[in-house]
């Protein structure tokens, strides 16, 4: 019996545990759900968060193939459009949007009058003109989708882009290996040597981030201006050669992730400690290069004090920043040019962040949150 009774024992256990294990999807069930509904909550507010801050990017790409006619006229469409012409006995008539015995047809407006016009059938035109009893000014015009691409062309020449470009160009490059040159062999001595001040003086360097820009104005422009460099790149460059406290700060706290005990092999190898900078710190440290050279790329392509302060004399020498906003003084009657020409300047950076997104943001979240 008693065995029995244990067999009956080991019989119902299968079956308690299954039941336990249903009772437990069942009350898994309502939490997956819950989950999936926050879910798609959280996604679906993203979505809109992401197209509402796209919304005018959106705007100025269809204000850039439109054309002037439809930007000035009110009532027309969002996208791009013209108006529907019909061509007849020579003459290029506009199709309005007649309402006639209950219905819109739209008809071609061939001779317009105060109180009554006459119209002509694009779909049979050898029919008799048929007259319309009204203000032709209170017809809505027929549109049709017509992207205006020559906006880009125009801008290409009006503004001398290519010109514009290799300028803006060579300065972000010099500009940028100026700064990595000069942040790498500072921040490498703040992160790795030893000597007295040095906590000093790296507060001193974070500290001038704190100085307002507008206090050396006046004073670099003087020691520019002495020097004979105003009209020149030299002050939009050299400066880069002399680091930043930003950059410094960035490159310093990549340099402190990496264990010293690398550096003290490479040292026991015979190795320098610019040999050791050059084969140890910084094949691991690319991330944080990528990312302070697309903050220098960014900054000297938005640049616009600068180059308005030292260039505005040499045409020849100026960058896309301030030849757009000279073009913009010039064709403010046009915005469908100005915001074709926006677009064409913001292509390079957003190309160039797209293309090292991974590394960039690796360097600032090392950079910002690990140390």
């Amino acid at each position: 019996m008693a065995t029995l009774e244990g067999n009956a024992e080991a019989r119902d256990i299968p079956v308690v545990r299954r039941r336990s294990k249903a009772r437990a999807s069942a009350d898994r069930g309502p939490r997956v759900r819950g989950d999936g509904r926050r879910s798609f909550l959280l996604t679906l507010i993203a979505v809109l968060a992401v197209a509402a801050f796209l919304s005018p990017m959106l705007r100025s790409f269809t204000y850039a193939i439109k054309s002037t006619d439809q930007i000035s006229q009110a009532g027309t469409p969002l996208y791009p459009a013209d108006p529907v012409t019909f061509e007849y006995q020579g003459t290029e008539l506009p199709i309005l949007l007649v309402p006639i015995d209950g219905t819109t047809r739209p008809l071609a407006l061939f001779e317009p009058g105060r109180k009554q016009s006459t119209f002509i059938d694009p779909a049979n035109p050898g029919a008799a003109p048929i007259l319309w009893v009204g203000s032709w000014r209170t017809l809505e015009n027929q549109w049709q989708f017509a992207p205006h691409w020559d906006n880009f062309a125009k801008v290409w020449d009006l503004i001398d882009y290519p010109r514009l470009l290799f300028n803006t160009v060579m300065i972000a490059i010099i500009g940028t290996i100026g700064t990595l040159l000069s942040c790498t062999l500072v921040a490498y001595g703040f992160a790795r040597f030893q000597f007295p001040g040095r906590n000093l003086l790296f507060t001193l360097l974070i500290a001038t981030i704190f100085l307002p820009a507008a206090v050396t104005i006046i004073p670099t422009y003087t020691i520019f201006s002495k020097l004979g460099w105003v009209g020149t790149w030299l002050p939009l460059l050299v400066p880069t050669f002399f680091a930043n406290a930003f950059d410094v700060f960035l490159m310093r706290q990549y340099f402190m992730t990496i264990p010293t005990e690398m550096d003290e092999a490479a040292a026991i190898d015979g190795a320098g400690p610019f040999r050791t900078l050059w084969s140890v710190l910084l094949p691991q440290s690319i991330p944080v290069i990528v990312a302070v050279a697309i903050f220098h790329l960014v900054y000297t392509w938005n640049d616009y004090f600068g180059p308005v302060l030292y260039l505005s004399g040499t045409p020849d020498l100026q960058t896309v920043a301030l030849g757009l906003s000279r073009f913009n003084g010039i064709h403010f009657r046009d915005p469908g040019l100005i915001q074709a020409g926006t677009l064409m300047t913001l292509i390079i950076p957003v190309v160039a962040f797209l293309l090292t997104q991974r590394f960039f943001t690796r360097g600032l979240v090392v950079t910002g949150i690990d140390k």
